[in-house]
């Protein structure tokens, strides 16, 4: 078939004055099927608190949260794997049929987490079945993008690929959007405590009526013309998974791709979408309803900004727009995620300001506080039993050297605590009953210290600079549209069409699978580690640099690529 944006011969046209009824129909089949299949992946995201709750609860409430975050990084972590394997599909059968198997996989488990019984119910099954669901929501999102992508790109004509693919950039801020919007609504109506027993289940199994809507459209869909073409010539790959990874000039842009444009795109990405709404919720101490509208709200504002960019990129170029909301990043992270604490609770910061709170012990006794298989039996040292003290509340505190032998002591302004060593009970399965209450006492001198000076104090919405608050959650979703706007053309364009679904899905996938969907769990990690409400930070700082080096000095502008050439 032949559309408006395609010759018979299946080569695009010159930019036409308008989007025809065919573009626009394959624009919103293709985005709506990708914001549906965002809103299933992110709902977990959303809800990490309460799954903790449900399906980690055998762990202390600090490693169950680290886990449920690690479980939510394991749908990232087969991402590239799915790309590989639907993106070979894509490239030998076509790009339609691939995306269609993808969103049924990916609806279906998602429907059927709404179905699955907690920890206390069936016990350790439920969170490896959890932990299984959400790998096949990777492996189906891993096949999904690039089709999507790669569909519209090839329906485009020739100097609005970056228009048209802006389309399917939205898609993942709007089905973050949409999670939010029913994960809200559904907790209003039932209230705090049904919602966290059973009604965050709802969200999941509504997605069944959203699954059946975007197979419906996607069926009407036809293949996209530059595929057509290319298969009536009988020039399909037959081997596309060795024509990108092992010959070498096709596997140094992938490469490329992957450390000088995803790698960055995908920090910025997370940084300023997940890794904010964590940072609200935990270290300055909002209210999940009253975090998630925020986001909302800001991402109500910045979304149009994806397309803006987008077009945008077919006048100025992908890379100049790409590189600068890297290193635009790097530059003000530092800055702005303090005016968070800063516009969101005044009074925890004015705490933090006025009690210093430090932790004095030997390092050597000291372990990592952001193990995400860990369990408070775990940490039996001095250091570690006063660490855990802190962590557990997100209580900001500084490091210092103990002597050699000596327990270690947690300074709470003027106050002093010694924290105790612990040692099993006879079984093994828990602390004595001689250190439990001795780790009790402690933590309860140390808490009450800290809730008398503030440092856990819940942020006041009557306090609240809501204007401010917005302006620094809008910036943050502009660096994303800055990022990921252009990047779905300029990926497209790099590689030819034969082995395009395989080639830019590894890349992306990679970038936004690991570098993107660890940034959550490391950042966590890193300041329970370090007891700096900000060292996690670094991990997306320093990213986002790394790309921009990469990007400036090895990757190419696209924007006046002839793709159909490229085959």
């Amino acid at each position: 078939m032949a559309t408006a944006s395609a010759t018979a011969a299946g080569k695009p046209k010159s930019a036409p004055a308008g989007m025809t009824k065919e573009e626009k129909k394959v624009i919103f089949a293709s985005s709506l099927g990708t914001v549906f299949e965002w809103y299933d992946f992110y709902l977990y995201g959303s809800l990490a608190a309460i799954i903790a709750k449900q399906f980690f609860s055998g762990l202390d409430p600090t490693s169950a949260y680290i886990f449920a975050l690690l479980a939510f990084a394991a749908g990232f972590l087969v991402r590239p794997f799915g790309a590989i394997f639907f993106g070979r599909l894509g490239d030998m059968i076509g790009r339609k049929y691939t995306f269609l198997v993808t969103i049924l996989i990916m609806g279906s488990s998602t429907f059927i987490v709404g179905l699955l019984p907690s920890y206390a119910s069936i016990g350790m099954t439920a969170p490896v079945v959890l932990i299984a669901l959400r790998m096949l929501q990777g492996l189906a999102l891993g096949g999904e993008y690039g089709g999507a992508a790669t569909y519209v790109a090839e329906h485009a004509p020739h100097g609005k690929r970056g228009a048209y693919t802006s389309w399917i950039q939205t898609t993942a801020t709007l089905g973050l959007f949409l999670s939010v919007i029913v994960i809200v609504g559904v907790s209003n109506v039932l209230g705090p405590k049904e919602f966290g027993d059973w009604g965050w289940r709802i969200p999941f199994l509504v997605s069944i009526i959203l699954l059946g809507v975007s197979v419906w459209i996607r069926l009407s869909l036809n293949e996209s013309p530059a595929f057509q073409k290319m298969k009536s010539e009988g020039r399909t790959s037959k081997a596309p998974l060795t024509e990108s990874f092992a010959q070498w000039k096709n596997l140094k842009i992938v490469i490329l791709a992957l450390l000088g444009l995803t790698a960055g795109q995908a920090v910025v990405w997370y940084c300023g979408q997940f890794y904010a709404l964590f940072f609200l919720t935990t270290i300055a101490k909002v209210d999940a309803t009253t975090a998630n509208l925020l986001i909302a709200g800001s991402l109500l504002i910045g979304t149009p900004f994806f397309v803006i960019f987008g077009t945008l990129s077919d006048k100025i170029g992908r890379k100049p727009i790409i590189m600068a909301g890297c290193l635009i990043a790097a530059l003000t992270y530092f800055s702005v995620f303090p005016m968070l604490l800063k516009y969101a609770n005044p009074a925890l910061l004015q705490a933090q300001q006025t009690t210093k709170v430090t932790i004095t012990a030997n390092p050597s006794e000291c372990s990592f506080q952001g193990s995400p298989i860990a369990r408070d039996i775990d940490f039996r040292t001095s250091c570690d039993i006063a660490k855990r003290a802190l962590t557990q509340s997100y209580i900001p505190y500084d490091n210092k050297p103990g002597a050699e032998g000596a327990p270690a002591t947690v300074s709470v302004g003027d106050k002093v605590f010694t924290a105790p060593a612990a040692t099993l009970n006879a079984q093994g399965h828990g602390f004595s009953a001689e250190s439990a209450k001795a780790i009790g006492d402690f933590r309860k001198g140390v808490t009450d210290a800290a809730k008398a000076a503030n440092l856990t104090i819940a942020a006041d919405t009557g306090k609240m600079n809501i204007g401010m608050l917005l302006v620094v959650l809008v910036f943050l979703v502009i660096l994303v549209t800055m990022v990921y706007g252009p990047i779905a053309a300029m990926l497209v364009e790099l590689f030819p069409t034969r082995i395009r679904y395989t080639s830019m899905s590894l890349p992306y996938h990679i970038g936004n699978g690991w570098f993107g969907g660890l940034l959550p769990t490391t950042a966590f990690a890193m300041v329970a580690a370090t007891g700096d409400i900000y060292f996690g930070l670094w991990y997306p700082v320093i990213v986002a640099a790394g790309t921009f080096v990469i990007g400036m000095l090895f990757i190419r502008e696209t924007k006046d690529v002839d793709i159909y050439a490229r085959d």
